[in-house]
């Protein structure tokens, strides 16, 4: 695939530890790693898109230069694919138990998606990793390691990555549109920053979606690509409902689920979003926390939108006269 072609996540993904953002605390222990030509096994947990794989394969990198090679130094699975006791008594195995290449002090097999492994692979798992250490050290990578058996836990060191902060995603943001010569306002930044919520991966994919729609990226086209409403024409919907005019608040929530085409559940979730920061009082606060619970529950068991979305405009309404 040519580099024009590729996606930007992975054509922009950091291939040195020092290009990685932010983490700077793991990336320097990471380091001392390669330095020091030896490692333990590694939990890598965190949130989606803040650099777990790149981590680990930028470490790879970096420990084996140019003997870097899949399958002979080191191997790449993802564990949802290949999550199953067979795989762990086989493949694994064979690439664990195999030696190294003579110049090579231990291969790496880098496990994506740990979290999804069965509980019997867990456990097959386990096993290797003690018999074969000697010959291959293993990174783990999941969202979370509380779905990490407590034995393969206390057989690895564990780096919990964190969210990404929203300077640090708007300045790679802005690094990545200046190379591929996109026009992005201050606004249509903030606005991929506000929607990928610490994922870096999700921004970038946002921002690819929308440099194929426009030069000029601003705030619209960027809700509008990632299916979500501007706040402020949530925080309308709901500051009518909050001061008694369901007629009104109903007509604004019908022109934005035309215009961005959302699901009922996108919108509790964008209402859910905005209630924190609303001017009203705390037991208002409250009981709309608990309707879009309840709405939410409703929608997922098949209830029909259009009707529970205005039945939760109404509950809300009620709070006006103390209902």
């Amino acid at each position: 695939m040519s580099s024009e072609n590729r996606p930007w996540v992975e054509k922009y993904r950091p291939r040195l530890l020092d290009d990685i953002v932010n983490q700077q605390g793991i990336i320097k222990r990471l380091k001392q790693f390669i330095n020091d030509v030896s490692m333990p096994h590694l939990i890598f947990a965190g949130p989606a898109g803040t650099g777990k794989t790149t981590s680990a394969l930028a470490m790879v990198r970096e420990l084996y230069g140019r003997k870097m090679a899949p399958n002979s130094t080191y191997l790449e699975l993802n564990a949802s694919d290949a999550r199953g006791i067979d795989v762990i008594r086989t493949y694994i195995k064979d690439f664990a138990k195999a030696k190294p290449p003579l110049d090579i002090p231990f291969k790496i097999l880098i496990l994506d998606e740990a979290d999804n492994m069965t509980s019997a692979a867990q456990q097959a798992l386990r096993r290797t990793m003690e018999r074969y250490t000697k010959n291959c050290r293993m990174i783990l990578i999941c969202n979370y390691s509380n779905k990490i058996i407590p034995p393969i836990q206390s057989r690895c060191v564990v780096f919990r990555f964190s969210s990404l902060n929203d300077k640090d995603i708007s300045d790679r943001l802005k690094r990545i549109a200046g190379q591929e010569d996109l026009d992005i306002t201050t606004g249509g930044v903030n606005a991929l920053v506000k929607v990928s919520r610490g994922d870096l991966r999700r921004a970038i994919n946002y921002l690819q979606s929308c440099g194929t729609i426009s030069n000029k990226i601003s705030e619209d086209i960027v809700f509008r690509v990632a299916g979500e409403v501007p706040s402020d024409k949530i925080k309308e919907v709901l500051v009518n409902a909050i001061e008694g005019q369901l007629q009104l608040s109903i007509q604004i929530l019908e022109e934005i689920t035309s215009e961005y085409g959302l699901s009922g559940i996108n919108i509790i979730k964008n209402i859910h979003r905005e209630i924190y920061d609303l001017e009203t009082t705390e037991d208002n606060k409250i009981q709309i926390s608990k309707f879009l619970a309840e709405y939410e529950y409703r929608l997922s068991q098949g209830a029909t939108e259009e009707i529970q979305l205005k039945a939760l405009l109404a509950n809300i309404v009620a709070l006006k006269n103390g209902k």
